[in-house]
């Protein structure tokens, strides 16, 4: 996964934000992140912790739409959020970097090498969010939990190049990955390792099939 500031030395690092006038915010763990900072034409960049954008549906229904870790981005540009069905909410303590998107627009001092180089990485960033959309869209538009599993596996698999999955969230946060519900869940997990499909052992999933 490429790091926004990927092949950029520390020392120019700073100059850069300074030059882009960006700004740090800390947010304690179970938090909602203001409105302003997800709305706003801004790019936020996880320097620690674990941030959710969560979806929740009049019905009460709660979809974990994208877990963001360490070095992490996001943005308007990257995710409207539409409808105030959709939250940010803190994992754990937190601590962002706001850039404004207009400021990187905006910025004369574009002849620098470190300043093409961050162009370079934003827009590679912005491919690899493209691409990982497209795989939830395969994932969620299976139809039913066990293919929804299977899909996942298989696109963890293919990615890491390992058989052995080791889960970013709980098991109820993975439910709510897969717009699923938890039980039957848990049920489906529970046939593919009778019938030989998995071995589980809580978040540690090893795989024992080949991709159909």
């Amino acid at each position: 996964m490429v790091n926004l500031f990927d092949n950029i030395t520390n020392k120019n690092k700073e100059k850069l934000l300074k030059i882009l006038e960006s700004h740090s915010i800390s947010i304690k763990r179970n938090n909602t992140i203001l409105s302003t900072v997800k709305t706003e034409n801004t790019i936020g960049i996880i320097i620690s912790g674990i941030i959710q954008i969560v979806r929740n549906e009049y019905n009460g229904n709660r979809t974990i739409i994208e877990e963001l870790n360490e070095n992490d981005i996001f943005g308007s540009i990257i995710f409207p959020f539409s409808s105030n069905e959709y939250d940010m909410i803190t994992k754990e303590d937190s601590k962002i970097l706001i850039i404004e998107f207009d400021r990187i627009l905006d910025t004369t001092d574009t002849n620098y090498f470190y300043y093409n180089q961050f162009i370079k990485n934003l827009l590679q960033i912005l491919s690899d969010k493209i691409r990982e959309k497209n795989e939830r869209i395969e994932i969620l538009t299976k139809k039913t939990i066990r293919d929804k599993l299977l899909e996942y596996f298989n696109i963890y698999s293919r990615k890491h190049g390992t058989h052995i999955i080791y889960l970013p969230f709980s098991l109820t946060d993975f439910a709510d990955y897969l717009a699923v519900d938890r039980s039957a869940m848990s049920r489906e997990l529970k046939n593919l390792k009778d019938e030989g499909f998995i071995e589980q052992d809580g978040r540690k999933i090893v795989l024992k099939y080949r991709k159909r």
